[in-house]
């Protein structure tokens, strides 16, 4: 049908378009964000040689900084591979982990009330010394290693566990720094005391820092560039062609599903979305 398509003048170039939703996690739940879910779409995207760039969309609050870079570094390694150009086109939110991914793209392009920065570490938990004081329990532990109970939410916090903590973070943020450094340099318009708080900033905003090249989004942009004809192929996980029906669920699934709903809630929460 391709003679039918050029004599129509709709043969257009295909472009492909990977969307990356969600948090990121090793997590093998659908809708999370890792290296063994999003490695199979980005090698497919990139094997279609006709296409003359790869749009990738990002909505992601963050996650993972492991699966984060190894997202980010495939999408790198098949662009140089294939002398592929990308475009990353962000939606809700490219932030933490998501602006990891996003600095991938040669350019990167948001809407102007996306979310976009956060570059940042944070380690969060809870304290329940008080609680079981209460209840008169006792918290037993048992340890071969000294820190090997780093920061036991049921025992009263140690400064210095905090500091053990703080130096993981500080190595993280600052593999963090240098990846948006190497792959924004001269794009960056203001001083590190300012992009790399963890603060975020709207789409708009995210121009004037040099974090985003421009506002838009995909349809507009790639047909301005590419022309009507264009054709949008959209990868997506491939279904399983026999898979058995469900009839129930342990509690152990739904209450792990309901965990890790709260975790997705919480990032999403961060940047008021």
């Amino acid at each position: 049908m391709g003679w039918l398509r050029r004599l129509l003048g709709r043969d257009g170039p295909i472009i492909p378009v990977v969307r990356l939703q969600g948090v990121i996690t090793s997590d093998s739940r659908p809708g999370r964000l890792n290296i063994a879910s999003v490695a199979p779409l980005l090698a497919r995207a990139f094997a279609i040689n006709r296409a003359p760039v790869v749009a990738i969309i990002v909505n992601s609050p963050g996650g993972s900084p492991v699966q984060s870079r190894l997202i980010s570094k495939r999408i790198r390694d098949l662009a140089d591979e294939k002398g592929r150009k990308v475009i990353v086109f962000v939606e809700d939110a490219a932030a933490s982990g998501g602006y990891f991914i996003a600095v991938a793209g040669d350019e990167i392009i948001a809407d102007p009330s996306s979310v976009v920065g956060s570059i940042g570490v944070i380690f969060a938990g809870f304290g329940f010394v008080g609680a079981i004081d209460r209840l008169g329990v006792t918290r037993r532990v048992h340890t071969a290693g000294r820190n090997k109970s780093t920061l036991d939410p049921f025992l009263p916090e140690k400064p210095e566990d905090v500091a053990r903590i703080k130096a993981v973070e500080l190595d993280i943020h600052q593999t963090f720094i240098d990846h948006v450094k190497a792959r924004r340099g001269d794009r960056l318009r203001a001083d590190d005391d300012h992009l790399f708080t963890g603060e975020w900033w709207t789409g708009r905003r995210g121009v004037e820092l040099g974090l985003v090249d421009a506002t838009g989004d995909l349809y507009e942009v790639l047909r301005e560039r590419y022309g009507t004809n264009l054709r949008f192929k959209l990868i997506e996980p491939k279904r399983p062609l026999f898979s058995l029906p469900r009839f129930g669920m342990s509690m152990e699934g739904v209450a792990g599903d309901a965990v890790a709903s709260l975790e997705e809630r919480a990032h999403w929460s961060r940047l008021g979305l």
